[in-house]
């Protein structure tokens, strides 16, 4: 049942307390003017009370639809009030007595300090309705006064805003756990993945290295998977808001023998959506370097924030960019900058910043708002 048992378990105890006040009450006014129909109504607040402390037990039946069965059979109790008291007496309570605020709380813990208010004021209104049925001189020391009317106010707003923080303290305890357990199984595999893996891969790359040729190029393979691997299983992954993504785990992943990355020691937290089209550009920055610059090429990454806006730049050391290269590319046909890099920034509301030179290398500077 979670955070959410002990309010309802409260709930239950309040009704059944409440329910014995009003039997207590009923005695000692000698079942007012008509003991029968006062009798009546008691029944039927037992058999709810009974009814609603195995329902709300339940979390299948825990809902609107059963809150508002319950605030409508309260409704129809304390309605029944003229038919027991008769002539009332200044000072007397309705046959419901405090059984009345039972929904309202239940209101409250479950839809929260609203729900709790607005329960609490169907169950005001129809007090206060019952106070035009006789004289209200007579009966209006005998139903809800005004403080009674606030102090049920109160009850509502005041339990419900506190089973609202109980829950959302329940969640945040949740997700820290996660968090934890995430951790853990991470640390877990990096250890096997050490001891196995990356011992395999640097093994590759140094006889690869030693026997020269194709096994050269397998063994430069094999270290850049190495790096990213490495890289990949040491990085702890810092929590961000629901709906964010810390740019600097998908960054992270392009680093290679021949790729340097780096990156704030601080996460650079984007909508997820962002920081997945910002690490495309990335890689399709990155693809370009491979395509023009040949496999002998290096790249730098640079992350930085700020606090309004993330830029990210990808540089190379080859040959550089012709003027108006881009721009007959772009005429041609060939989208590789204009969509795969310039469009995806664009349609996050960035802006894209690209700087070459012939013989002085290429810098793309991506820049999106947080």
């Amino acid at each position: 049942m979670g955070i959410e048992g002990p309010f309802w378990r409260a709930i239950a105890v309040f009704r059944v307390a409440s329910l014995v006040y009003a039997v207590v009450l009923l005695l000692r006014a000698a079942g007012y003017q008509e003991p029968a129909v006062g009798w009546l109504v008691m029944g039927v607040m037992a058999l709810w009370t009974v009814a609603t402390i195995y329902a709300y037990s339940l979390p299948d039946l825990r809902g609107w639809p059963l809150l508002t069965v319950d605030l409508l059979v309260t409704v129809g109790c304390l309605l029944a009030t003229p038919y027991v008291l008769g002539v009332y007496q200044p000072g007397a309570l309705p046959i419901t007595a405090t059984w009345m605020g039972a929904p309202v709380l239940a209101w409250g813990v479950y839809g929260g300090r609203r729900a709790g208010a607005v329960a609490a004021a169907i169950v005001a209104a129809v007090d206060l309705w019952l106070h035009g049925v006789r004289d209200l001189g007579a009966f209006g020391a005998a139903s809800l006064s005004i403080n009674g009317m606030v102090l049920l106010f109160l009850a509502g707003v005041l339990v419900g805003h506190i089973a609202r923080l109980a829950k959302q303290a329940e969640e945040r305890m949740q997700r820290a756990v996660e968090i934890e357990a995430a951790g853990r199984e991470r640390e877990r595999l990096a250890r096997g993945i050490h001891d196995s893996v990356l011992q395999v891969l640097a093994l590759v790359q140094r006889r690869g290295m030693e026997l020269g040729g194709e096994a050269a190029e397998l063994g430069r393979l094999a270290g850049e998977q190495e790096v990213a691997l490495r890289e990949l299983v040491s990085v702890r992954r810092e929590p961000a808001a629901a709906g964010d993504t810390d740019l600097r785990m998908l960054l992270r992943g392009y680093g290679g023998a021949r790729v340097t990355v780096s990156t704030p020691a601080t996460p650079l937290h984007l909508p997820t959506a962002t920081a997945r089209e910002m690490a495309l550009a990335v890689a399709a920055a990155l693809d370009n370097v491979r395509r023009h610059c040949g496999e002998d090429a290096h790249a730098w990454i640079l992350a930085e924030g700020e606090n309004d806006a993330v830029t990210v730049t990808v540089r190379d050391d080859g040959p550089g960019v012709p003027e108006g290269r881009l721009a007959e590319a772009a005429a041609a046909g060939r989208l590789g900058v204009a969509q795969s890099i310039k469009g995806r920034i664009a349609d996050v509301g960035g802006t894209v910043t690209i700087v070459s030179a012939p013989g002085q290398g290429t810098e793309v500077e991506l820049t999106v708002s947080r």
